[in-house]
Parts: C-alpha cells; structure tokens; sequence
C-alpha cells in the first residue's frame, strides 16, 4: 500500500538481530507465483495481470479455500555439477529450480518434496549427528529418539554424543576429522553411513566440516544443514515407514 503497487510484488528480506530489512522491492511476479497458484487452485498471475489492467480485485470474488492438502516447496541446486562446490547454504540466490510435494500431511508432503528434488531418504542405515549448541534442543532430542525407534544406528561427535545420551538417544561416538582416525569422513567414504545431519556455526567449525559436506555430495548421501530440516526429515522417514506414497491430484 505504502509503495502504491497494483499487481504482483516479489519483496526480498533478511532479518538479522531480530531487525528485519528489505534487500529489494521488484513490481513483478516470483517464481512462488506459479506454486502458489497451483496449490490454492487461484490463477494469481491472471489476476493480478487483469487488475493492473484496470479491473478491481473485488470483481473476482474471492474467497478463502479450505484446503484438504499440504504443499511443500522445495528448493533444487546443481551442487553436483560442479565437483568441489561447498553445499553450505549462504544469502546469496543458488537454486536453478524448485519442486513441489502434495500430501494431506506435511509429514509425507516434505518426503515427496525431498524425492523431487532427488534426495531418497533412507528407510535403514547409519545415520551421523553433529550439531552446534544451539540446536541441541528438545525437538532435536525427540528426533533422534525416533531414528532409534526407527531401527537406525546414530553416531555422533563428542559433544553431540553427550547431548543425544542425556535425551536417552543412545549413540557410538566418531571423531572429528581434526581428532585423527578412523573419523567420520573415512566412514562416509566407505559407504557406511545413510544420511547426515550436520549443523555449524564459526569459521573453524565450517572449515572442520567441509570434507564432510564434499563427500556426502560426492557419494550422494543425504545432508541437511539445519536443525528444522533435520527434524523435518525424520517425521518424513516415518510417515513413509507407516504408510505407501500415494499420487494426489491437484484438483482432489
């Protein structure tokens, strides 16, 4: 309103110290749009053309949608294409594209999201746990005792391991890669280990985890670098535990 923008705006933010800025303001569709659209089944591009055309926004009588499904969308980067690239996420734009996963739960919407953009969870296996301070939190906990029940063997670093014990998520302690070996990376690299989660903050940190992030590309192992998606991909792995992946339409 303030800006006096008739149709569609892509604002672009980051928030840092609680204090939110606005990066830049474009009068022009994002590619949210289109996954927007199709999720509320609304042609928002349509609209917005016709109301910056003159029409009044009232005249399509809009309402709100009850909707029966969750979509998840995902961002797809070319990580692997170019061979030494570190997978760490920063500010700047990286995807070349993005997919969306439809379910009547988030749980089995974010596994589809993860299967389009090409990362097959693991239903077994080993999965490696090292998280900073900051996300050793009760969800975290909650998460990894799920992977126990699972079936799944966790091995964790130090402070890691400790963290997961005291939240009774039973673990096999690794070293780092600075704390000699065998450490995690000579596990990675014999094929040992099903899926990553690692989260790090400081430059040492990053730096002592990079090998871990270059082969877990290499070899196409799952990585998330965040503690929400960590958690996120665990509810994911036991919704297909529990139930077959169905096709549900847009239109359903």
């Amino acid at each position: 309103l303030a800006l006096n923008v008739v149709g569609l705006m892509n604002v672009q933010f980051a928030i840092k110290d609680d204090l939110v800025y606005v990066l830049e303001v474009n009068p022009r569709a994002s590619r949210t749009v289109p996954f927007v659209a199709k999720v509320v089944g609304i042609p928002v591009a349509k609209i917005a053309a016709r109301v910056m055309a003159g029409e009044s926004l009232a005249s399509f009588k809009l309402v709100q949608k009850k909707l029966a499904h969750v979509a998840v969308k995902e961002a797809v980067f070319p990580f692997n294409r170019f061979p030494g690239v570190d997978v760490l996420l920063g500010p700047e734009m990286r995807s070349t594209g993005e997919v969306m996963g439809l379910d009547k739960t988030y749980d089995m919407a974010f596994a589809k999201s993860q299967l389009g953009a090409g990362m097959d969870l693991p239903q077994s296996g080993l999965v490696f746990v090292s998280v900073r301070d900051a996300d050793k939190t009760p969800a975290l906990a909650a998460a990894a005792r799920a992977l126990v029940a699972m079936g799944f063997t966790l091995v964790a670093t130090r402070g890691t391991a400790a963290f997961l014990a005291a939240e009774g998520a039973p673990s096999e302690l690794i070293n780092k890669v600075y704390e000699g070996r065998p450490n995690i990376v000579d596990r990675l690299k014999n094929g040992e280990v099903a899926l990553v989660f690692n989260t790090t903050e400081g430059a040492q940190s990053l730096s002592d985890s990079r090998d871990i992030r270059a082969v877990a590309l290499s070899d196409k192992i799952p990585y998330f670098t965040t503690a929400a998606a960590s958690v996120a991909a665990v509810a994911a792995m036991q919704a297909r535990l529990e139930g077959e992946l169905e096709v549900r339409t847009l239109q359903g």
